[in-house]
């Protein structure tokens, strides 16, 4: 997955379209009349490209209203002024949410109230919110369109209609949080609980003051706007509410990060490996994850791989020209180095064992061993990975299943290492598994029945999932039979996705005692879809068992991750009391990003100001 999503983004000039999971808006309401001097407050007859106002210039909220403006879900006033401070009325804000979530679902009928007429500007706007569980209305039927909405009104509205629900205790979460918890109003504490976890609530200039009560302004609704519809970094940092999460002293949590030789230096040259090793110790990072197995090699010198595929080992590839298999990697042990310094800085060491049983279409394995690799229906071997072309080995072959096993056994028994990690790539694309081999395997299984013609059929699904979670099995046992400490590490996506598409039923494999750590790569830009992939059912039983991290995006070659987003999904996890996280990948964390490197090494600074140790395994 990590190589998938760097991948692609290069391919596409449209960026990650498969697994962000980020999705767009498009206006639903428009205005026909304009029927009062309120509704020029949001439908004022200026030109739509009008972003500069002449009454916000160095406001604390200036880049949010630009965006919303930019966006048209706000307007400014003939007179090219915003008018930060002026309140905002329940029929204003009902449009500002129907153009800032045009897609929301209905959850009930309704939405007619008798102080709202038929032609009243606003009544389709009312009705939409209403409709969308984002407002509702008062006894005897009424609504209050003219009456200026308070804050906690106003973010009561959005966790309602976003559906966020508290994760923690409200009173304990509101006490942490703000000095005036008292003054919240006894309805809105689980709604205001759950927008301070999702990160909705901004506080000026006191983020630890709340103001329940105080009418929210135009600059507040512009603000907790940009932050329900993931404008990530155009509110101040420190303007944004967050749970008093005590950071200063946490003492285990897992800090780490992955080290490719793609889009990369970090591997080339063992100065760069010593620079890079220091710079993380120093930033209190306690866990590095380096690739030793991708582009169908070895990164470290390996009896096997000459065995099988006639080359020890090689760090180049074939983005780079000339084409040099050794190049970085003359005369050096890289794992050996990375082991050493790593255990040096006191940083675990858990090899990555990026391409599992992936590799690509003209390297030297799939060359060698034509007969290791699987097809889909149609007898296609190729399988895309953004432009270029993979083979998959056939994880049911024996033959296959030991040279994996050889490959991983190796590095356990040569290397002192913490442990090994498999990822996604330790599955199988679910419209593969059509060669000869399997086939005939399936029917020997089935009373001579062949496969099923639909890739996606449960049965089929399940049968090739369960000869996976077999072999992990044969795996685990070799390995603690060479070195019973070394722990099997575990980076999937989601379940949904790593059962559905490529086989890896990673949830049934910690059930059985195959994983003793946990790291899902949750990729996501959209804040709401990064938090419902932690609170997963699958996940949460994980956690009471193992200890589980959280993989984060710091970044791609072609798609920088702005730090306040890495800030968010970070407190996010922690609010959640995961044993850590992980970022993927090394480059981008200060090399490859939209800020400087000394400002991006600053915030990791604050992240992790005190160093930590990993969460040990303690056998049940």
């Amino acid at each position: 997955m990590k190589q998938f999503l760097r991948k692609s983004f290069e391919a596409s000039a449209n960026g990650l379209v498969s697994f962000s999971r980020a999705f767009g808006h498009q206006a639903w309401l428009v205005f026909l009349f304009v029927f009062s001097a309120i509704a020029a407050i949001w439908q004022p007859t200026v030109a739509l490209s009008q972003t500069q106002f002449n009454d916000i210039q160095g406001h604390w909220a200036q880049p949010c209203i630009e965006q919303l403006t930019q966006q048209q879900i706000i307007r400014g006033y003939p007179d090219g002024s915003f008018k930060p401070n002026a309140p905002v009325t329940r029929a204003e804000f009902s449009a500002l949410l129907g153009k800032a979530f045009p897609d929301a679902a209905e959850v009930r009928s309704g939405g007619k109230f008798a102080d709202v007429a038929t032609n009243y500007w606003a009544s389709a706007a009312i009705s939409k919110a209403y409709q969308t569980g984002f407002l509702a209305g008062y006894p005897g039927g009424v609504f209050r369109p003219t009456q200026n909405i308070p804050r906690v009104q106003a973010l009561v509205s959005l966790a309602s209609g976003l559906k966020y629900v508290p994760v923690h205790s409200s009173k304990e979460t509101l006490q942490r949080t703000f000095t005036d918890a008292e003054q919240i109003p006894q309805y809105s504490q689980d709604a205001i609980a759950a927008a301070i976890e999702n990160q909705l609530v901004v506080n000026y200039p006191n983020v630890n003051t709340l103001n329940p009560n105080q009418l929210a302004s135009r600059a507040d609704v512009a603000a907790f706007l940009c932050q329900a519809t993931q404008k990530a970094g155009l509110v101040p940092s420190q303007y944004i509410a967050k749970v008093g999460t005590p950071t200063a002293n946490l003492t285990n949590e897992i800090r780490g990060v992955w080290l490719t030789n793609i889009d990369s230096d970090v591997l080339f040259s063992e100065a760069n490996t010593t620079n890079a090793l220091q710079r993380l110790k120093a930033l209190n990072f306690n866990t590095i994850y380096p690739t030793i197995w991708n582009w169908g090699y070895t990164l470290y010198p390996s009896q096997v791989a000459e065995r099988v595929i006639g080359t020890k080992a090689r760090i180049a590839t074939p983005l780079e020209e000339p084409f040099n298999p050794e190049l970085g990697l003359q005369g050096r042990d890289l794992l050996q180095e990375i082991v050493e310094q790593g255990h040096q800085n006191d940083m675990r060491v858990i090899p990555w064992f990026e391409f599992g049983f992936m590799a690509p279409a003209d390297s030297e394995l799939a060359k060698r061993h034509p007969d290791w690799i699987t097809q889909n229906r149609q007898g296609v071997k190729i399988w895309k990975e953004g432009s270029h072309d993979r083979v998959w080995l056939n994880p049911f072959q024996p033959e296959v299943q030991q040279f994996i096993q050889d490959l991983v056994v190796e590095i356990v028994s040569n290397y002192d290492i913490d442990g090994i990690q498999l990822d996604d790539h330790f599955g199988l694309p679910s419209e593969l598994g059509y060669d000869p081999f399997t086939v005939q395997l399936y029917k020997q299984e089935h009373q001579g029945k062949s496969p099923p013609t639909d890739p996606k059929n449960a049965e089929w699904v399940r049968w090739r999932a369960n000869k996976i979670t077999n072999y992990l099995t044969q795996l685990f046992q070799a390995i603690k039979d060479r070195k019973p400490d070394v722990i099997i590490s575990l980076s999937p996506n989601p379940q949904r996705f790593s059962y559905d598409f490529f086989l890896a039923d990673w949830a049934t494999w910690e059930r059985r005692g195959f994983v003793e750590e946990l790291v899902i790569q949750i990729y996501r830009d959209n804040f709401s879809t990064f938090t419902s992939e932690l609170d997963q059912p699958e996940v949460k039983t994980a956690r009471s068992h193992i200890p589980v991290a959280i993989g984060i995006l710091s970044g791609l070659k072609n798609k920088p991750i702005p730090l306040s987003q890495i800030q968010r999904q970070v407190e996010a996890v922690r609010q959640r009391e995961f044993a850590g996280v992980s970022f993927f990948f090394y480059e981008t964390l200060w090399n490859k990003a939209s800020e400087t490197p000394q400002q991006r090494q600053a915030a990791f600074q604050a992240l992790f100001p005190m160093p930590a140790k990993p969460f040990e395994i303690v056998d049940n």
